[in-house]
């Protein structure tokens, strides 16, 4: 998902900046949810009226061979009684030459990421699988037209997002609190109904539904990112139902909320010197002739936004927005030239290109309005931690993620679920796949979000899953354009071929 909306993000800045310079599956060692409900029915497919585009500016033309629905699930699986939430579905049936498949049901990351959106922007990128497979996908209850998180209006939105990511004194740090508890609240508020039921857990037993209602026996699956602990969810709950699953940029369920702040942290430093040194070596890089006055000129850079933003028109670019939009633009090797040219912009002035950026990231619109995947990511990770950790050990988690960089360093997660409105659990950090079909798992050694050493670990988990490694940068490797990876993944996908242990491709 990120990487999609990164390269998106190239291709319209560039024109900027160039005009103006459930129910009968097994549970596979979990217990099966309490209460029961009638199961899902058919679905309902129409025409696609509301596709985002890419660069997330407005409505996308309609495209003749997408079709939308929806499907009705229960918001609480343990209290049929509760009612039901509508999930929102794209598919984009099989083109042939070829035998068809069955579906194959994706889910792109975040957590919080639209599913509609991504699968239509990305459907060119997936024509070897569409030849066979009826392309599905769709928002996640939580997520965007499926019962979508929201926190408030544009007002709230742009203040907890430009916040500062780490305080440099007491004062900046009640004003940090104050605005993490006023959109935690508003969070509660706004979207009270539906955040208790918004796990991952949940989402695996509505994907099982999906199977059902698309008339598939196995569920095949592609997930990326946070999309790798959901289909290994499932897989957990559902063995039997595993058809060909391929796991792209894998999590690791089991880490603590702590962990993965500083891995995901280590990442990204890892990431950010990859990218200044692929500047200083190949191409004449516009922030600085070798790379450690390119960092010194980046630093200088984040400590001027921290005294005083700049203003981009009736807006600003804070030190907090401005790390956004580096983060950003770190998922993608293929972002790492724009980078380079909107920080020289930034060091002169000019912070429309690392705003557009963050707001790529955030999903800011240029009317103002954001998508739910700022409000989404919370709530679907708080709710899949009992962690609400204190104010002791996020100051310790920050003091040590600063340490391993001081661009990247912060409390991480742990500073918003603190304060989240609704309990969390830990069910979502347990899986065995065991009696599944194999699995296979994708990790890049250069993937800034979901670092290499997590791909072994959720193998391992799993039981059944056979990993794959792809020696290059960026986050997630099937769209990464990498042919030894979309050899691989299709080959199992489309044939069935079992990669070898071992395999690797190289960058």
């Amino acid at each position: 998902m990120r990487a999609i909306r990164a390269a998106a993000a190239t291709a319209a800045l560039a024109a900027a900046l160039a005009a103006c310079s459930g129910g009968d599956g097994g549970d596979g060692g979990t217990a099966a949810p309490s209460g029961s409900a009638a199961p899902s029915g058919p679905i309902s497919w129409g025409p696609c009226t509301d596709i985002k585009r890419a660069d997330g500016q407005g409505v996308a033309t309609p495209a003749p061979d997408q079709q939308c629905g929806k499907l009705a699930v229960p918001l609480d699986y343990a209290d049929p009684a509760a009612g039901t939430i509508d999930l929102a579905l794209i598919r984009i049936r099989a083109t042939g030459p070829g035998q068809r498949i069955g579906s194959l049901l994706f889910n792109f990351g975040g957590p919080g990421a639209s599913g509609v959106d991504t699968l239509a922007q990305a459907a060119k990128a997936l024509g070897s699988l569409g030849a066979r497979y009826d392309l599905v996908s769709f928002d996640p209850r939580g997520v965007e037209r499926s019962s979508g998180v929201r926190c408030g209006g544009t007002a709230e939105m742009d203040e907890f997002t430009s916040v500062d990511s780490v305080p440099e004194d007491a004062a900046e740090r009640a004003e940090i609190e104050r605005i993490t508890e006023e959109f935690t609240a508003a969070c509660g508020n706004t979207s009270g109904k539906v955040l208790a039921h918004v796990g991952t857990v949940n989402a695996a037993q509505d994907m099982d539904r999906i199977r059902a209602a698309l008339g598939d026996q196995r569920l095949n699956y592609l997930g990326m990112s946070y999309g790798t602990q959901l289909g290994a969810v499932y897989a957990t709950r559902y063995p039997e139902k595993v058809g060909r699953f391929v796991l792209d940029a894998p999590l690791d369920p089991s880490v603590s909320m702590k962990e993965r702040t500083l891995v995901q942290t280590a990442g990204f430093q890892k990431a950010y010197e990859a990218f200044l040194k692929d500047c200083v070596k190949d191409r004449q890089c516009k922030i600085g002739p070798d790379a450690d006055t390119a960092n010194r000129n980046i630093e200088a850079l984040m400590d001027r936004l921290n005294d005083e933003p700049l203003k981009v028109g009736d807006r600003e670019l804070t030190q907090g927005l401005a790390g956004t939009g580096i983060a950003a633009a770190l998922y993608s090797e293929q972002t790492w030239p724009l980078l380079d040219q909107v920080l020289a912009l930034a060091v002169k002035g000019d912070g429309r290109g690392l705003l557009f950026l963050a707001d790529s990231y955030t999903g800011r619109g240029s009317d103002g309005s954001y998508s739910t995947v700022m409000s989404s990511f919370p709530a679907i990770s708080c709710v899949d931690t009992a962690e609400r950790p204190g104010d002791a050990e996020l100051l310790q988690t920050e003091k040590q993620a600063l340490k391993i960089s001081p661009l990247f360093g912060s409390a991480g997660m742990g500073t918003i679920c603190s304060s989240w409105p609704v309990p969390g659990d830990d069910a979502a950090s347990k899986v065995d796949a065991s009696g599944s079909a194999p699995i296979v798992v994708i990790a890049g050694t250069g993937d800034p979000a979901t670092p290499y050493e997590w791909g072994p670990k959720l193998t391992a988990q799993l039981k059944t899953g056979v990993l794959v490694t792809y020696k290059g940068e960026g986050h997630g490797a099937y769209l990464s354009g990498d042919a030894c990876v979309k050899k691989v993944t299709d080959a199992y996908l489309l044939e069935g071929k079992v990669p070898a242990e071992g395999t690797t491709c190289p960058a």
